[in-house]
């Protein structure tokens, strides 16, 4: 099975900056698209950002200009640049990345455990 490792959230006051990174390991396995998605309390799981293989990029309004996603295909690797925090940005962050594997034979979205970003005023 493929498996995703996140790191990187914490704690930080506003203006402050965060890097979180997602791993993913596994055997006999090649990703597609990739992503990251945040729930905060009240209300529904919301896109943040996600990557193509190829390197296109989507954002949301709300972190676009702020956030910056990234990928390291040769480490099977997503990472999430966070700048100029507010505290409406304080969420569990989840990985999601859509991985195509042969043995055995499917395409599935795997998700992250999610980390906790909390941004202090």
């Amino acid at each position: 099975q493929v498996q995703l490792v996140e790191s990187g959230g914490g704690l930080v006051q506003a203006g402050g900056s965060l890097r979180l990174s997602c791993a993913a390991s596994g055997r006999s396995f090649s990703i597609n698209d990739m992503g990251w998605y945040r729930q905060a309390p009240g209300k529904q799981r919301e896109l943040v950002a996600t990557i193509t293989k190829g390197g296109f990029t989507n954002y949301a309004d709300s972190v676009k200009g702020r956030f910056t996603i990234s990928r390291d295909n040769a480490k099977n690797t997503v990472y999430l640049q966070m700048n100029s925090l507010k505290p409406e940005d304080t969420a569990l962050y989840y990985c999601n990345a859509n991985v195509f594997t042969t043995t055995p034979l499917r395409l599935a979205d795997y998700w992250g455990q999610g980390t906790q970003v909390t941004v202090s005023s």
